[in-house]
């Protein structure tokens, strides 16, 4: 009997698959941490993956 997978996903060009950064700010947190920023990918939107669409149609032009 036949197994069904799931769905083969496109991993995000812009990001490679790492969504999500975080950037050291260099200020020090009075516990003694470091304040960092996470920052997402925009192409994304932090989920690494990018939606698969159909390929736009090719149109051929007769030459004249």
């Amino acid at each position: 009997m036949a197994q069904h997978g799931p769905a083969p996903t496109r991993i995000c060009p812009d990001c490679d698959g790492f969504p999500a950064v975080a950037i050291d700010t260099g200020t020090l947190l009075d516990d003694g941490t470091r304040a960092t920023l996470l920052i997402t990918c925009r192409s994304c939107q932090g989920t690494g993956y990018t939606r698969t669409t159909a390929p736009a149609p090719v149109v051929q032009r007769e030459h004249a």
